[in-house]
């Protein structure tokens, strides 16, 4: 069995949340983009470490995160931005293809994405899908998030999801960089957590393999040895 190396009470980077041993937040550039990126984060997701919300925090410029807790009201204008049309990703949305035959400036298009478990997602949806269109997307295929269930095709990630919008503008640059981000941290984390195998399973089909070379050289460079504790004066 794989041995975990992040223990009860063990130091974590306030950014990626993981060991300081494999952080990762100052390994690539922030992304850019003219897109608005909100997310409405469930409360319960604010410390897990394999929130993506967090991720797309961490690493899209500009992005902006609301704490949703059921009970506690909220109003379109503490998220909604003047001068930008609000979209909110979710399967049960509009299809995009049905907007892409006029589509809109991304720089006019604010998207809100809900991030939790997928029943979470769908209480936040009740509260806040009438603030704006509703928007979903041809999204198919395995996700490549390994670090939780996703409960069927099609299932993904909130950043897969983001991953996915921005494709659907074209924005391809951003997409890409967004990916090495994406698959860095769960590269990371397989490896915080001891699953060698499942880590190197998971790079040989992931751009970050020929992207990050050096980068991921580091990673893989073996611990020193840590001193074992001194032993109690014998009687």
């Amino acid at each position: 069995m794989a041995r975990s190396v992040v223990l009860a009470g063990t130091i974590r980077c306030e950014g990626c949340l993981l060991p300081p041993r494999w952080c990762v937040c100052r390994a690539l550039e922030a992304v850019v983009t003219p897109l608005q990126v909100d997310v409405l984060l469930h409360h319960r997701e604010q410390w897990r470490p394999t929130s993506t919300g967090k991720l797309i925090q961490r690493v899209v410029d500009g992005t902006r995160i609301h704490d949703y807790r059921r009970g506690v009201p909220r109003v379109p204008a503490s998220i909604a931005e003047p001068g930008r049309e609000l979209w909110i990703l979710h399967p049960r949305g509009e299809p995009f293809a049905t907007i892409a035959a006029t589509p809109p400036d991304p720089a006019r298009v604010q998207v809100l994405l809900l991030d939790g478990s997928w029943n979470e997602a769908g209480q936040m949806l009740r509260e806040v899908e009438h603030w704006g269109r509703r928007v979903s997307l041809p999204l198919g295929g395995t996700s490549r998030y390994l670090l939780r269930e996703q409960q069927g095709e099609g299932r993904l990630s909130t950043v897969e999801a983001l991953m996915g919008l921005l494709a659907a503008f074209g924005l391809h640059a951003a997409g890409a960089q967004l990916r090495l981000h994406f698959e860095l941290h769960v590269y990371a984390t397989l490896r915080a957590r001891g699953h060698k195998s499942q880590a190197a399973e998971y790079l040989g089909g992931s751009p970050i393999k020929d992207a990050l070379p050096d980068l991921l050289a580091r990673l893989m460079e073996p611990r020193p040895n840590e001193p074992s504790p001194p032993r109690p004066p014998q009687p």
